[in-house]
């Protein structure tokens, strides 16, 4: 019964797409009828493959004419385990919530049919990827996930920067899917399997060294050259720096198309890189490439994000910073973490988009523009408030540096998780309170409690996810530890780290003190003129767009050079 429920999870929304597709001329506003239904079903279907997974371990279904592969590396059917099926019920959930929202959004659209023809068929893709068997079948719907995001994007193909921008998502997508490919390769040739329990096992045993350079000069581990090379297929996916700027331009397509992204689309990389864990751990090397990538993309995207004017522009750079965090815990061996992460980010930035897609659906219905206020200046928040603001996020760094250096005991299962944990929750925390103190009408010792009280609802969600749900993902003993020791970065670059966010966090504090009372830090000409240059800077996206443009031309020009003479 439960493999037969299994089954159902992936083959409700592509029966549904199917029957949308063919029939969905004739069936026209009832199509989405069709979609919601088969949906729920899936929705409910993964609930009880959840449970049952997490009862009776992981359920493995192989279809009868691809079973039979030398080694494993040509099955094709179902594995289920509890990584896949906590994915499974956050895709259907999205895709539910999306499908239903579609009914109205989209409602007297030409196109409707065969846009929930086009989301049964993604989220067909996108649960079978996650449900993948071995890495053959993962990148064949890896694949698939890149050629129906282009179709589902360019759907408004009157619009020409729609489609115009679905090409460059492709474009940028094959990127990563060469190197992508290039990596299963490898991992055949030198391990002789493609199934994940073997390559994993094959490769711990085995350790196979490159030469780049003659004399053995410069020699590679192939487990780091594999794992680089699958992690740049993941930075494509989900839209890593400098692999990032497909993202931003996909703001064309409908608000729903934008939602369903987060439900396996732009995270996939970070179900890639948890799939793959294991194999990652046995790469120090590649983990701290890993996390310095995540570091810039958050950067980046954060900055790129503060100086955009378009709603969804500026949730899409959100997006882009959030997934720099995602693979950020990868690169310290927070997977569980980042799983974590990847489903309260899924369910609240998709809701987000949704919620974008209604302002901007009023916005174009409202006759008048919106009566202007006007600007009322705002009291200067109790100096308590922001004492306490400050205090509380300046205590924390000094507690992680005291937990890293085994200063203080503290009743976790490993110091290496604590420390990771800490460091997250405090950055967390010190957004919330930042956001808490510009709260100028609330009464100051409300608002110090309520910093207070985002400090330990925020640390304590990141240690339960640290302790409850590391352990239901990895619950072999000693699993996750072994990630966190393989990541560990050096201790004077970790507490570099610490020390130059807590400055940056103290600078803040003193900026956002000065503003609210109406003077500025820095107001000298220099300062506004650098202030002036990043913001061009950022409004051109770190004119990396710009530079690809011009490599672009100049590679088709040397095409077509070389056509000419040959």
């Amino acid at each position: 019964m439960t493999m037969f429920v299994a089954i159902l999870v992936p083959l409700l929304p592509l029966v549904s797409g199917i029957i949308l597709g063919v029939f969905g001329k004739h069936l026209r506003e009832t199509s989405s009828k069709v979609g919601v239904l088969a949906l729920a079903l899936a929705f409910i279907c993964s609930l009880w493959v959840l449970y049952a997974v997490s009862v009776g371990g992981p359920i493995r279904i192989m279809l009868p004419p691809f079973h039979s592969g030398p080694d494993g590396w040509f099955q094709f059917g179902l594995f289920i385990d509890r990584l896949s099926a906590v994915m499974m019920v956050l895709i259907t959930s999205v895709s539910t919530v999306i499908h239903v929202y579609s009914i109205r959004y989209l409602q007297g659209d030409p196109g409707y049919a065969r846009f929930y023809s086009l989301l049964g068929l993604m989220t067909f893709v996108i649960l079978s990827l996650v449900s993948s068997p071995n890495l053959l079948m993962l990148f064949v719907f890896w694949q698939l996930l890149s050629w129906i995001l282009y179709l589902i994007l360019a759907f408004n193909y009157a619009h020409v920067p729609a489609y115009q921008n679905a090409f460059k998502t492709l474009m940028v997508h094959r990127i990563g899917d060469v190197t992508f490919l290039c990596g299963i390769f490898m991992a055949y040739k030198y391990f002789g399997t493609l199934g994940f329990n073997e390559l994993f096992e094959r490769a711990s045993q085995q350790s196979y060294v490159i030469s780049l350079l003659p004399g053995n000069l410069l020699d590679i581990s192939v487990v780091t050259v594999i794992t680089l090379l699958i992690f740049i297929g993941a930075m494509a996916k989900s839209a890593q720096f400098p692999l990032h700027v497909w993202l931003p331009d996909t703001m064309d397509s409908p608000t729903p198309v934008s939602a369903l992204m987060h439900a396996g689309i732009i995270n996939a990389g970070g179900f890639l890189l948890n799939r793959l864990a294991p194999l990652y751990a046995l790469s120090p090397n590649t983990l701290h490439i890993v996390f310095v990538i995540g570091a810039l993309t958050v950067v980046f995207g954060a900055s790129m994000m503060l100086v955009q004017n378009d709603i969804k522009k500026t949730l899409g750079y959100s997006t882009m910073g959030q997934m720099g965090y995602m693979i950020m815990e990868c690169g310290l061996g927070a997977f569980a973490l980042a799983i974590f992460h990847l489903i309260a980010h899924g369910l609240f930035k998709a809701s987000l988009f949704l919620s974008a897609g209604n302002v901007i659906h009023t916005a174009r219905h409202e006759p008048k523009f919106p009566e202007s206020s006007g600007h009322k200046p705002t009291k200067l928040p109790a100096q308590a408030t922001w004492v306490t603001g400050m205090i509380v996020t300046l205590i924390m760094p000094l507690i992680i540096l005291m937990v890293a250096h085994d200063l203080l005991e503290v009743p976790l299962k490993d110091a290496h998780g604590a420390v990771i944990f800490l460091f997250f929750s405090w950055v967390t925390a010190s957004q919330a309170i930042f956001s808490l103190y510009r709260l100028h009408a609330v009464a100051s010792w409300k608002v110090a409690s309520a910093m207070i009280a985002a400090l330990f609802l925020i640390g304590f969600t990141y240690l339960w996810a640290g302790e409850v749900f590391t352990h239901f993902l990895y619950p072999g003993p000693g699993v996750a530890d072994a990630f966190f020791v393989a990541a560990a970065l050096n201790p004077i670059v970790f507490d570099a780290l610490i020390l130059i966010s807590t400055f940056l966090i103290f600078l803040a504090w003193i900026y956002a003190y000065t503003d609210a009372k109406g003077q500025k830090l820095l107001n000298t000409e220099w300062s506004q003129a650098i202030q002036q240059k990043v913001y061009v800077i950022l409004i051109n996206r770190l004119y990396v767009d710009l530079l690809y443009m011009r490599w672009g031309n100049a590679l088709f020009q040397w095409a077509q050079k070389f056509g000419n003479r040959y």
